[in-house]
């Protein structure tokens, strides 16, 4: 620990009255000394870690912390605010604030030795020491363990501990003396109490936090301490960023209860099912631990337990205690990422038919009954016709993999089963959509069910497949399939009669969509409403399909742009993206552009947007169309339009790229970190709070 902190990384008199600002006052610090080699770059890293949770905790401290590709080596920063400052801990401002820089590649003992300071920050000493500390060097040499807090209490606090001879009685040898019938009485008696003091109550938790730094051995030290206090057994399985130990098997076997307390997904969850579980974040496990072990007790008194199944796979690749709305965009997320590839290759199929065959393609026999292996136009209708059996798959599966992700692979049946009858019924997209939902709803409710333990084995199998078919059945033909069908059909004719006005206006915000997020789920949505037209193709279909690719195209050729035209604007990382976001650009992947959006959003997303929207509504207003749902600019002679298509991507580009630009010039960032000093004040309050 002494490598990782020094008196120069130790300032007793913090001014800052903001975290962006202390972050920034301490970083500076591990910047003088070679520990951190661009101060942006960290800062925004730190920021990050600090949006995905507040870094504040009770009892006055502050931890920001990250991993970091700019720290050169595992450093720790002290600050000491006579004002406080606001880290977001339920009790108020922080006057004790520690830095912590990780590498991005840090080994298992650097990260080990951060854990060791995470657990002596929740002992009272040691913080009040450091509240009365005087001297840099002293308060380096308390937080590197090389000298004991000096104003610690030790010596008066542990005579508590000495009243423990008072267990003396305990051993009670007396009992033994107890030959004669008339002591029988009492020897049964004290073996009924016995079983008490030799079985205590087991619990078995695990922490985890973002970055797994601090939170995730605070929390474990939290529920050690409570486990003591409370007369518990209890073991902690820390899943940090060095890697975590397993829980002994027979440990998790014995345990009486579980306490989840984390911020990422738990790993191998599944271990722990069936026993009461309490399952909060990982904050709560470091300022409520007392309650958590109250209240997994007092589940386990009413013999409350959780299902024995696996978690669904948005559970396992989500957070606790989602709310309704992210946890149904992830669902819509999960039938969209398996949809995808059937998009790419069956719709690249039915262009290369239509660019082969021309397009009458559609219209030519079976290649089962008559194929010319001389003729490209057997070729062509070879491509075309499996590209639509493929392209024919798009709805099922979006509905079949919406039930995957709600309710796991017993939602597969009556899923496929809805996006069928969503097609058979001309639902559409938005058919599919709907039989998702109501597939894995239906399953989750069967699954509420009280069944006898006979017919356990054959629920996922039998019962479960057959009584969510059924229900879904029932709703998508009889209940809601034709409404939805009615829908579809009139935004498909709105969409065929679209021109104008109107036709620019819808180009504008599918091109905003595509741009707000890169790649996130906002785009995701303007992708598939695109892919969903492609199923029933017409000419306004095909001019979404268009805006929504070349839209999507706008940020990263925009960045690869400016990294080349005005390169000191960016960090030398920034530069090497750049180069590759030509590529990434030019084949439609609009996740080209996260590395730069990540590091400034403030500044990129804004200019992405207003790129994103000039194409779509030019796009929209040259009346370009495009039949092939992926592929950038190696599909543009699948493109209706093209010069003009390609005239409104370059405009796009342009106007990105002169934006962020003069964005950046105007709020301007040195890369290497080395500003003037009333430069630091504005970009610090920026960078970090964007990121």
């Amino acid at each position: 620990m002494s490598t990782m902190i020094t008196a120069d990384l130790v300032d007793l008199d913090l001014s800052a009255g903001t975290k962006e600002a202390a972050a920034r006052s301490l970083a500076e610090r591990m910047v003088t000394l070679g520990r951190v080699t661009d101060l942006d770059g960290f800062l925004a890293d730190v920021a990050a870690r600090e949006a995905q949770m507040p870094t504040g905790l009770d009892g006055g401290i502050g931890i920001p912390h990250c991993r970091s590709a700019h720290v050169t080596a595992p450093t720790l920063a002290f600050g000491r605010s006579a004002a406080g400052v606001d880290f977001g801990a339920p009790d108020g401002p922080a006057d004790l604030i520690f830095l912590i820089a990780a590498p991005a590649g840090a080994d298992d003992a650097h990260l080990t030795i951060l854990s060791s300071l995470a657990r002596q920050l929740m002992d009272e000493r040691f913080t009040g020491a450091l509240r009365a500390v005087d001297s840099p060097a002293e308060a380096a040499a308390m937080i590197a363990g090389e000298e004991v807090p000096a104003k610690a209490p030790a010596p008066e606090a542990e005579p508590e501990p000495e009243a423990e001879p008072e267990a003396e009685p305990e051993a009670e040898p007396a009992p033994e003396a107890e030959p004669g019938p008339e002591a029988e009485p009492e020897l049964e008696q004290a073996q009924a109490q016995e079983p008490s003091k030799a079985a205590p109550f087991r619990i078995v938790a695990v922490t985890s936090c973002p970055t797994g730094i601090a939170h995730t051995y605070m929390a474990a030290e939290a529920l050690e301490k409570a486990g003591r206090e409370a007369g518990v057994e209890l073991v902690v399985e820390t899943q940090g960023s060095a890697g975590f130990t397993r829980l002994d098997p027979a440990a998790v076997a014995a345990a009486d209860g579980v306490i989840f307390a984390h911020d990422v997904p738990v790993r191998e969850k599944e271990r722990f099912a069936g026993k009461p579980t309490i399952d909060v974040g990982v904050k709560a496990g470091i300022n409520r631990p007392a309650e958590l072990i109250a209240e997994v007790r007092g589940r386990a008194e009413r013999g409350e337990t959780t299902a024995a199944t696996a978690p669904t796979p948005v559970d396992k690749a989500g957070e606790p205690e989602e709310g309704y709305g992210t946890r149904l965009r992830k669902w819509l997320m999960s039938g969209v990422s398996y949809m995808v590839p059937f998009v790419a290759a069956g719709g690249l199929l039915i262009a290369l038919g239509f660019a082969l065959g021309g397009y009458d393609i559609d219209k030519a026999p079976s290649v089962a009954e008559h194929f010319a292996w001389g003729q490209i136009d057997s070729w062509a209708a070879l491509m075309f016709q499996i590209g639509g059996l493929a392209f024919g798959f798009l709805v099922p599966v979006l509905a079949g993999y919406i039930a995957y992700g709600m309710a796991d692979r017993p939602g597969l049946v009556p899923g496929f089963v809805g996006g069928s009858i969503a097609l058979t019924i001309d639902a559409g997209f938005l058919g599919g959509l709907a039989a998702g939902l109501l597939a894995g709803g239906t399953v989750l409710a069967i699954r509420k069910a009280r069944v006898p333990a006979a017919l356990r084995g054959i629920m996922p199998v039998v019962v479960i497949p057959l009584l969510s078919s059924i229900a879904v059945g029932f709703l998508m033909f009889l209940v809601i399939g034709k409404p939805i069908a009615s829908l579809q059909s009139a935004l498909t004719d709105w969409l065929s009669g679209l021109s104008g006005a109107n036709a620019v206006i819808l180009g504008v915000i599918l091109g905003l969509m595509m741009c707000f997020d890169l790649g996130g789920p906002l785009n995701k949505v303007a992708y598939a409403f695109a892919v969903g037209g492609l199923a029933t193709p017409n000419e306004g279909s095909l001019k979404v399909m268009a805006a929504v690719m070349a839209a999507g195209m706008v940020p990263p050729l925009a960045m690869a742009l400016a990294t080349a035209v005005r390169g000191r604007l960016f960090t030398r990382t920034e530069r090497e993206n750049g180069k590759a976001a030509w590529v990434l650009g030019a084949s439609f992947i609009t996740e080209g552009a996260i590395p730069f959006a990540a590091a400034d959003p403030l500044r990129v997303i804004p200019a992405a947007m207003a790129g994103g929207a000039v194409t779509g509504a030019l796009s929209m207003a040259f009346e370009c169309t495009l039949r092939a749902p992926h592929g950038g600019v190696f599909v543009i002679p699948l493109i209706g339009n093209p010069f003009l298509y390609l005239l409104a991507i370059v405009a796009g580009v342009l106007v990105s790229t002169g934006l962020v630009i003069l964005l950046k010039s105007t709020t301007r960032k040195n890369p290497a970190g080395a500003k003037a000093p009333e430069e630091r004040t504005e970009a610090g309050a920026a960078v970090p709070v964007a990121a």
